[in-house]
């Protein structure tokens, strides 16, 4: 059996805003765009204190090949330019505007020329696409692929296995012509032999939509998936719609895969129609401490405050406010950080669900390794860490596969114990990496 079928793990759905169309906020009083909003190299400003920007004015180039250029997301007037420290502890440059209201576009604005895989990959680099529900990577980087040779299946994800989070449902059914017209897209200049739509089985409507839509193109089917959490991270996608595994520290192009979500592709579709980049995001915003959970249309940048006001504020005292859904989302220390590229949800939970379990002891139960999708056992790596000599920790930690956790939390999810077995795995890869970088 392979190991992605080991453990699946039955978190509760949620999906309270899955009938509700996204509705666009006012334009906020200012954003704060940040050069680092994906993975790879911080983009570079090309603004400065003073500047008059417009909604799709370049703020920010790409700086190397694993970057993304940024884009003003209001029209109004650069008002700082300074160091900002990010919710994953790291910084960055932020770039703020104070926006007239007008939300003004750039009169540069323009279609993109498309007619080979050279054009439509230079566009998609133009337009700052990075992955939209997942990590960020840079969606250029991914079709890189094609030039060697390695895209034989394009895999779209709808999965969104995540609780509360709902944003790419609304695309699936009020953008799937867009997505269509991605899809088409990409049939036309990339090789790949088929194109895989995986849909958890909780999502019929989706489900019944695309396939209608696709119903007159035979290289496209889309498939039905379990609706057991983390059907959406990529290696469990794979394997699930195309039957191929990953391999340790590889790539979905190793396999002749190339994954994209399913807003992506619709975004990539609007991108070749109207040239307007990456300015703004579908979010989310749900948790117990929300008044009126929503969907919303909200320019990257936004303060998260804003956001939430917009939903209708919250309903009790907020204790912990988190960068997507609680299984994988990153948790903000201020409800004045920005909306990001990747930023899918913004889930605001009540104090009494915020607090920390206590913690007890490891029974040694197994639970945490009969879940894991991976079929990793967690407890190898929380001995490993309290190892000492530097050498014999790292070779324990390989040895136990540490670089195939995914970090998706079932392990936390079903432990008895309340131990702190995804944040263990953070650091014990962190370790890896701090070794490597040496």
């Amino acid at each position: 059996m392979s190991l992605f079928m080991l453990g699946r793990a039955k978190v509760p759905h949620r999906k309270n805003t899955a009938n509700m169309k996204a509705e666009r906020i006012p334009a906020p009083t200012s954003v704060t765009l940040l050069t680092s909003q994906h993975i790879g190299a911080p983009a570079t400003p090309t603004v400065k204190v003073g500047d008059k920007v417009k909604v799709g004015t370049l703020v920010a180039e790409a700086s190397g090949y694993v970057s993304s250029p940024v884009y003003s997301s209001v029209s109004g007037t650069v008002k700082k330019l300074e160091p900002h420290l990010m919710y994953n502890g790291r910084s960055c440059q932020a770039i703020i505007i104070e926006s007239d209201g007008e939300m003004t576009p750039d009169e540069s604005i323009a279609p993109p020329t498309i007619s080979s895989f050279d054009e439509l990959s230079a566009a998609v680099r133009a337009s700052g696409l990075v992955g939209l529900g997942g990590a960020g990577f840079p969606t250029s980087v991914k079709l890189d692929a094609e030039k060697k040779g390695l895209i034989k299946k394009i895999i779209l994800n709808g999965a969104e296995c995540e609780p509360y989070i709902t944003s790419d449902t609304r695309t699936m059914l009020d953008d799937g012509e867009y997505i269509k017209a991605g899809v088409e897209l990409l049939q036309k200049y990339v090789s790949a032999d088929e194109v895989i739509v995986g849909i958890e089985r909780n999502k019929p409507e989706c489900i019944a939509n695309l396939t209608s839509l696709f119903a007159g193109n035979e290289k496209v089917r889309v498939v039905s998936l379990p609706d057991t959490y983390p059907q959406g991270a990529e290696k469990i996608l794979i394997h699930n719609t195309a039957g191929l595994d990953v391999p340790e520290g590889g790539l979905p192009a190793d396999v002749g895969c190339l994954v994209m979500n399913v807003t992506s592709v619709a975004f990539l579709a609007k991108y070749a129609e109207s040239g307007m980049p990456l300015v703004e995001k579908c979010v989310t915003v749900d948790g117990s401490a929300i008044k009126s959970p929503k969907n919303l249309i909200v320019p990257i940048g936004t303060p998260i405050k804003d956001v939430i006001e917009a939903a209708g504020g919250t309903s009790c005292e907020v204790g912990k406010i988190l960068y997507g859904g609680p299984m994988m989302g990153m948790a903000v220390y201020s409800d004045e950080e920005p909306v990001l590229k990747n930023t899918n949800a913004i889930t605001v939970m009540n104090k009494k669900d915020a607090e920390p379990k206590k913690l007890y002891p490891c029974i040694h139960c197994g639970r945490c390794a009969e879940i894991c999708p991976m079929g990793l056992n967690p407890t190898l790596y929380a001995k490993a860490m309290k190892v000492s000599d530097p050498a014999d920790r790292r070779a324990r930690l390989n040895d136990a596969k540490i670089n195939l956790c995914m970090e998706c939390g079932c392990c936390s999810f079903v432990c008895p114990s309340a131990r702190p077995l995804v944040e263990t795995n953070k650091l014990a890869k962190a370790d890896l990496r701090a070794a490597q970088n040496k």
